[in-house]
């Protein structure tokens, strides 16, 4: 006699833990006692959203920096520390928040989360670290400079989001990096990081209320009076007709291209039509009807695919493709071909069915590990959607309609107003 599988717990109310520390740290904390190891994620309002156009790549910069050296560790004594328990920890930084990440065994989360303490409050920049750190990022802006998708990518942000804080690139240019002192570094921490708008997720074996108790043992008198807020995003420019620009690079056989327009916000109420359209077109299967179409039938393209990015603000909606430089007109005309066919006739009633079950049915996958359930906590408390939002998921992604995802399409996808973005030789 087979026995039943039980449904999979999804994160909500009843077992995500919320508190708010007197310093403004909000704590989500849900207890899992299947694994000895408890993982911790979270943000804080520092990101290139406060950077200067002569000091793009600052936020990266500082928070690469963070586990540099504080006040009572040096580098290697940061990581020979968590090497010798086996944890890891790291930081990262995006257009709006400075994030960070760490797994350890549970009796060692009183050190894990004393390395984040120390690395957010007192950073000391080391000078020698710091300037092995710039030669790593410029490096990596070289290898940038010779990538064809990277220098699509960036082109096109700045040719859709024209004059918006989204158009500049967070890990900035050689110039930017090369400008940046330990001074503006030091400077950027000290307005920007603080305890009000920072959130910590903890996920593991470990009941939530003592997790709450050691954040607030590490973190909870961290004060930043003068700690300064972003300004609310400027609303972009609407794209009036199609924009082209073409990125030169000597000696490549490839060339890249992107073509899109802006997308919904992860709150918007069409995001969802808007996601179970783009796997129809982009993503389900070989890459939906843009990788059948192009790559698939038409043999044009080395990968083709589409995507939906979206966050706090205006996001985009994309087709991404890698072609011979030979090709790069019929790819452009083809792919515009099944835009026109999308936004005229939508998805038909089996691949909308075969993208919401597909939707639903990596739901639990997702959430099997600690360090995926931090994300997901992360998310619905970074967007707003609700703790009970894993609970709704499937009647969200079942109650989509066609006509919704017909009328998320057309509203965003205007096939005479793209903008195309390409770089090769």
């Amino acid at each position: 006699m087979a026995i039943p599988r039980a449904k999979p717990s999804l994160p909500g109310p009843k077992d995500i833990y919320q508190v708010v520390l007197s310093n403004g740290i909000t704590v989500l904390a849900r207890s899992n006692f299947n694994s000895p190891s408890v993982s911790m994620g979270g943000y804080l309002p520092a990101g290139a959203i406060f950077e200067s156009d002569q000091k793009l790549g600052l936020a990266d910069f500082v928070a690469s920096s963070l586990m540099r050296g504080t006040q009572t560790r040096s580098f290697d004594a940061i990581y020979n520390e968590l090497e010798s328990v086996g944890a890891s920890m790291g930081f990262d930084s995006g257009v709006h928040n400075t994030s960070f990440g760490g797994r350890s065994l549970v009796e060692d989360l009183p050190l894990l989360l004393k390395l984040l303490s120390e690395s957010l409050q007192t950073p000391t920049f080391p000078k020698d670290e710091i300037e092995r750190l710039r030669a790593q990022l410029l490096t990596g802006l070289s290898i940038r400079a010779q990538g064809t998708s990277e220098m699509a990518d960036m082109a096109f942000d700045q040719m859709l989001f024209d004059g918006h804080p989204y158009a500049r690139p967070s890990d900035g240019f050689p110039e930017t990096i090369q400008s940046i002192t330990r001074k503006d570094m030091r400077e950027f921490h000290r307005l920007f990081f603080g305890p009000r708008g920072l959130v910590i997720a903890i996920v593991g074996a470990i009941h939530p209320r003592k997790a709450v108790a050691e954040v607030e043992r590490v973190l909870g008198g961290w004060q930043v009076p003068g700690q300064v807020e972003a300004q609310v995003l400027p609303p972009h420019r609407l794209i009036k007709k199609t924009l082209k620009r073409h990125h030169t690079i000597a000696g490549k056989s490839q060339s890249d291209l992107v073509i899109g327009m802006v997308g919904p916000a992860r709150k918007d109420p069409e995001y969802m039509s808007a996601s179970l359209g783009n796997s129809v077109l982009g993503q389900f299967g070989m890459m939906g009807r843009i990788g059948d179409a192009v790559r698939e039938k038409s043999g044009l393209a080395y990968y083709a695919y589409s995507s939906l990015n979206s966050g706090l603000g205006p996001g985009t909606w994309e087709v991404n493709a890698g072609v011979n430089p030979a090709n790069l007109k019929n790819v452009i005309d083809l792919i515009g071909k099944e835009l026109r066919r999308f936004v005229k006739h939508g998805v038909t009633k089996q691949e909308l069915t075969d993208s919401q079950a597909n939707y639903i049915g990596r739901l639990p996958l997702s959430l099997e590990s600690n360090r995926g359930v931090v994300s997901a906590v992360l998310n619905i408390h970074r967007y707003d959607l609700g703790m009970d939002y894993y609970q709704r998921y499937e009647g969200i992604v079942r109650g989509t309609t066609r006509a919704d995802v017909l009328e998320a399409a057309r509203k965003y996808i205007d096939p005479d107003r793209l903008v195309i973005a390409t770089a090769g030789p």
